[in-house]
């Protein structure tokens, strides 16, 4: 038979792992939030809200850009690339805006460039920016391939990287489902701003 002291300091041992799993699981920050599988999202450079749709197919996020162009700012690799407005009159305030010649403009470092496989098509390279964006009233930094999304049915896609960094859990049988919204701006409000 073991001294009491001994035992006491193996019962301690054995109950030190179990306390500390349960305050993890207390602690708010560890409790996945639970999204829809489109969701809206604010660019927090423009307050333009966009649909999302979340992913876990794919790895890394994906922006709707065109014009997409490499330049040397500082010695470092930059990319401007634009983001017409007259993609996205899905939105409730887009009713009778004229919006076909109102593009949002982005200057920005490059991350890194990706090689994107595609079905039936050839590879494709895509740069990849940080950007901060707005998801049920929280903002997120994470990585978007720019590529031109015109012919999807969400401007924006949300990959397995943001939601694994940011502790995001996905519905795949509901949609806009976040308890808390994100300031944005409406369309009009954007093309008042970038109209010559």
């Amino acid at each position: 038979m073991l001294p009491k002291s001994v035992t006491s300091i193996t019962a301690a041992l054995l109950l030190t792992p179990a306390t500390l799993l349960a305050d993890a699981h207390n602690d708010e920050n560890s409790v996945p939030e639970t999204l829809g599988f489109v969701e809206w999202v604010v660019l927090e450079e423009t307050g333009l809200r966009l649909k999302a749709r979340l992913d876990t197919g794919a790895k890394t996020s994906s922006l709707h850009a065109v014009n997409v162009e490499p330049f040397e700012k500082d010695e470092e690799e930059w990319v401007s690339f634009q983001l017409p407005l007259a993609d996205h009159q899905d939105q409730d305030d887009a009713d009778g805006e004229n919006l076909e010649e109102v593009i949002l403009e982005f200057n920005l470092p490059v991350e890194r460039t990706v090689k994107i496989k595609r079905k039936g098509a050839p590879s494709q390279s895509r740069y990849v920016v940080n950007m901060e964006f707005c998801i049920a009233g929280t903002t997120h930094k994470t990585e978007f391939s720019l590529t031109d999304r015109g012919k999807f049915s969400y401007p924006a896609l949300l990959g397995r990287r943001f939601m694994s960094d940011d502790n995001i859990l996905i519905n795949s049988s509901d949609a806009f489902i976040a308890e808390k919204e994100c300031e944005h701006k409406s369309l009009a409000e954007l093309a008042d701003k970038h109209v010559d």
